[in-house]
């Protein structure tokens, strides 16, 4: 017999996983926007090379900021100055001001909607405009998640999120990109392992900091685009 508090906690987990989510996910590409206007993506095959760079790096810092957000979040001694310990090292891995700007704008979206679905004094400690990643994080401690299931939610979205955004900008076919996607599940699942594993330090500023500057490069030309579909 299925245990009803795990199921509940898989049920609210498969929604915060949702691309439906009123969290405005839909309206960033992680980058490949700009990817696919310099014509580093142009097909299934780039793409691919695409997304396994960017979880490698993007994927595997935030899989481990999350994952400490869901353990920190769990702690009933955690105060402000914890959580701002952790804004600032997360800022800290984000050299490219626009990849913050994108940080911020995803975590206020997704801290509204944490806010009106799972209420909890932790929220407030997080500030208007807290860093996506610890938003996910502590989304999934609130619905009895460990810091395994957030570093997987948050390594799976690094590259379904960017994946969708190409399937919409190149017209490929969708059932080619969700292959990919497929096939990438044991890249993800490994990312998830090591961000959890990354994630058990008793101080933020001992997180990992993996990075593709191409990301950073990606993201500011494309915040001085004049003509985007996409936020980032």
């Amino acid at each position: 017999m299925t245990d009803p508090d795990h199921a509940t906690t898989t049920a609210a987990l498969l929604l915060l996983a949702d691309s439906r989510l009123p969290a405005g996910g839909h309206a960033h590409s992680g980058g490949v926007e700009q990817a696919v206007t310099t014509g580093r993506v142009h097909d299934v095959t780039s793409l691919d090379a695409f997304l396994r760079g960017r979880l490698s790096a993007a994927g595997a810092q935030a899989a481990a900021v999350a994952a400490y957000a869901c353990r920190l979040a769990g702690h009933d001694s955690a105060d402000g100055g914890d959580w701002r310990r952790l804004d600032d090292e997360v800022s800290a891995r984000l050299p490219s001001p626009a990849q913050r700007e994108v940080s911020r704008a995803q975590g206020r979206a997704l801290l509204r909607v944490v806010g009106r679905c799972w209420p909890a004094p932790v929220l407030s400690w997080l500030g208007e405009r807290p860093h996506h990643a610890v938003v996910q994080g502590v989304a999934v401690a609130l619905t009895g998640g460990g810091t395994h299931d957030a570093a997987l939610l948050v390594a799976s979205a690094s590259v379904t999120g960017p994946a969708s955004a190409a399937l919409r900008l190149l017209g490929l076919d969708p059932v080619d990109v969700t292959r990919l996607v497929a096939n990438l599940a044991p890249d993800i699942d490994h990312c998830a392992a090591y961000g959890a594993e990354a994630s058990a330090v008793d101080d933020a500023a001992l997180l990992p900091a993996p990075a593709l500057p191409m990301l950073d490069v990606l993201a500011e030309n494309h915040a001085r685009s004049e003509v985007k579909l996409f936020a980032s």
